[in-house]
């Protein structure tokens, strides 16, 4: 069970960018640039926020539990730091970015070699309190899919009025 969650959660991640990247690159920026009101964010912007997340929160976090366990907590992550870090670059190249990232993070993590019983170490989240390595690693995997789920979520309520009364069948729209 142990070495299958690992390459489940790693058949994932491994897909993620590409799976963006096929959605996203050279649309008309009416789609990627979408939201779904005020204080949402659009497709640009979830890239922009996963490019922040391979930087600074799953691999500096599993380094903070393999290195130091609860005796340093981690450090606190800005959810919205993309909005000044992403602005004013093009889509294609945060899609390239983040596929670099992601790429030699896999690589970093396969690298470890993690064991079973690594699976089980914990660290410090400064709000949650004690996490393990597992926890950290499913976290990432559905934080993966959760966004894929926003960014088509999002583009997919463009057409809500498009749809007209097909909406009442498609609960992307609800």
């Amino acid at each position: 069970m142990t070495e299958r969650f690992l390459e489940e959660s790693l058949s994932v991640l491994t897909r993620t960018p590409a799976t963006l990247d096929a959605l996203l690159r050279d649309l008309p920026q009416a789609w990627t640039t979408a939201t779904e009101g005020s204080g949402t964010w659009s497709p640009y912007d979830v890239i922009g926020h996963l490019i922040h997340g391979e930087q600074s929160d799953w691999i500096p976090r599993l380094s903070i539990i393999l290195d130091q366990g609860i005796s340093r907590p981690f450090d606190s992550f800005d959810r919205e730091a993309q909005f000044g870090a992403s602005n004013g670059k093009l889509l294609p190249t945060l899609l390239d970015e983040f596929a670099s990232l992601r790429r030699d993070n896999l690589v970093h993590l396969r690298k470890l070699n993690l064991q079973p019983s690594q699976l089980e170490l914990t660290g410090m989240h400064p709000a949650l309190g004690v996490v393990t390595v597992r926890q950290l690693l499913a976290t990432w995997t559905a934080h993966d899919l959760g966004h894929i789920l926003q960014v088509s979520r999002v583009m997919a309520k463009r057409y809500r009025q498009e749809v007209g009364p097909w909406a009442a069948y498609l609960s992307v729209m609800s």
